[in-house]
């Protein structure tokens, strides 16, 4: 398979998109994700109605680097901030605990889900984005993600309000999920 790499023009057009409140779509480690502006409530309430999910599930949220993470890992002991330094960048999520996030991220729960992503269209586009986006897998809650540009249009149509093209990784399948504290997996 061929690599497909976005132009300039295509991540214009998506962070234009996202300053305008705009749902993205963009390929990463194993399927195609979903994302907004993360600090803009009505962003996500247009994400949650294109997924039809469910508001009590917390979001990911997707970074280029760590760095972005900082203040909310800060507080971690030595070991498990060793831990996710180890993981990252790349294909995993971890659960921390965090107190003060708006509840549209964290879905009432005292933790939020981060991934430092090592998908190079991915973590381009957070970097061109300046800061973290929301990540979560372009489907409607419940069914199979979109591993293909095509898929997400046929999924989403004109809900989705631009489309970074590319392929995803080889993951295969959405990224694992860990709680932070005591290492449990969350998630396949």
């Amino acid at each position: 398979m061929s690599i497909h790499w976005p132009s300039g023009w295509h991540y214009q057009r998506v962070c234009h998109a996202l300053d305008r409140g705009g749902v993205v779509a963009y390929p990463t480690e194993g399927v195609f994700g979903l994302g907004c502006n993360p600090w803009d409530p009505k962003a996500v309430e247009r994400l949650w109605r294109v997924k039809k999910r469910c508001r009590s599930k917390g979001f990911i949220l997707l970074s280029h680097n760590q760095q972005v993470f900082e203040p909310l890992l800060e507080l971690l002991p030595c070991e498990i901030r060793e831990a996710i330094n180890r993981s990252w960048p790349g294909p995993v999520t971890w659960v921390i605990p965090v107190q003060g996030l708006p509840s549209w991220l964290t879905g009432g729960f005292p933790g939020i889900a981060l991934r430092v992503t090592d998908h190079p269209v991915a973590a381009r586009l957070c970097a061109r984005w300046g800061g973290a986006l929301i990540s979560t897998s372009a489907n409607i809650s419940g069914q199979k993600p979109a591993v293909y540009t095509n898929g997400v249009r046929i999924r989403f149509g004109n809900k989705v309000d631009a489309i970074l093209p590319g392929n995803v990784g080889s993951l295969g399948r959405t990224t694992p999920i860990f709680d932070a504290l005591t290492g449990n997996q969350l998630r396949d």
